[in-house]
């Protein structure tokens, strides 16, 4: 029976991953009484004693806790951005990465939810050398509240908010946005996108969006699509021909669902590049289980949901 440990297992990623594990025969899950939950002692035990550890904590304490996993069996898949771009931890994005490097790897560090859409959408582009690595991007990436965790829920279902949570808002005004140096270093670019993140008033869902004008690809439009469908020919990520929905593009399209859709619409001229997932699925906890999956020899879909447009 493969052991599991959850550290911080109370935010909302560590919550996401007990529910989807709860039900699995073939797993037990390690936990530990409320009081012992922060302390170091009953923590080192626990991680030394399971197969898996998931680590669903702020940076700094990712780092901590890395060092309390001293049994060189365990498997460690961090969901923070501390190890996103640290040598010796593999980058925990299959479809591009390759699932022969997640099965071998240690040390997997799950991608961020914003960076998983755009370098979904960009390293394959730099890879097939449609794209150079030093070109003038944007991305502008629309999610749902619970993105935010804990407080933000809080905020955005509380009665009494302000009433500026009614219309989308636009964050990381300063361009510092945590998850613009993984996008960078993993699609192999010289210098970061403008990133233009925005939270809206709904749960879950992501759509984010590349805009590129033609004359800044190495090929068509064709060939980028020809370049997606040959990077994703699996299970959890797929291009689609047409995701036109009526003249337009929901963010919540996967809500609940752990597949991402990429596509490609626009005109001669100017083309729109975009990834649609969960930022709950794909985009965190769906993910860390897809990873553990492959950790553990099992077919990478268990457990996981997949939209009917796989099905």
């Amino acid at each position: 029976m493969t052991k599991v440990f959850i550290d911080g297992s109370a935010g909302t990623t560590g919550l996401r991953i007990r529910q989807r594990l709860e039900g699995r025969k073939e797993l037990t899950l390690l936990t530990l009484p409320e009081e012992l939950r922060k302390d170091p002692a009953a923590r080192k035990e626990a991680m030394n004693g399971a197969d898996v550890v998931f680590l669903c904590l702020p940076d700094a304490a990712a780092i901590e806790a890395v060092a309390l996993a001293e049994n060189p069996d365990v498997c460690v898949i961090d969901t923070s951005t501390a190890h996103r771009t640290s040598p010796g931890w593999v980058y925990g994005f299959p479809e591009l990465v390759g699932a022969e490097k997640i099965a071998e790897a240690r040390y997997i560090a799950n991608p961020g939810c914003h960076a998983s859409g755009f370098i979904a959408l960009i390293r394959p582009l730099t890879e097939a050398g449609l794209l150079a690595k030093d070109a003038p991007l944007s991305c502008f990436s629309l999610t749902g509240y619970s993105g935010g965790g804990k407080s933000m829920i809080a905020q955005y279902e509380s009665p009494e908010r302000d009433s500026l949570l009614d219309a989308p808002r636009q964050y990381a005004l300063g361009q510092q946005h945590k998850h613009l140096k993984e996008m960078t270093v993993l699609c192999s670019l010289t210098r970061a996108p403008v990133f233009c993140p925005i939270v809206a008033d709904y749960y879950s869902g992501m759509e984010v969006t590349v805009p590129v004008f033609a004359d800044m690809l190495r090929g068509s439009a064709e060939d980028v699509k020809e370049a997606y469908r040959a990077a994703y020919t699996g299970k959890l990520v797929h291009f689609n021909e047409t995701p036109d929905e009526g003249g337009f593009l929901s963010a919540n399209a996967y809500a609940g669902f752990d597949d991402m859709e990429i596509s490609v619409t626009g005109s001669e001229e100017r083309i729109l590049l975009t990834a649609r997932f969960d930022n709950l699925g794909k985009g965190a906890s769906g993910a860390a289980i897809q990873n553990m999956n492959i950790r553990l020899g099992l077919e990478e879909t268990t457990g996981l949901s997949l939209s009917e447009r796989m099905n």
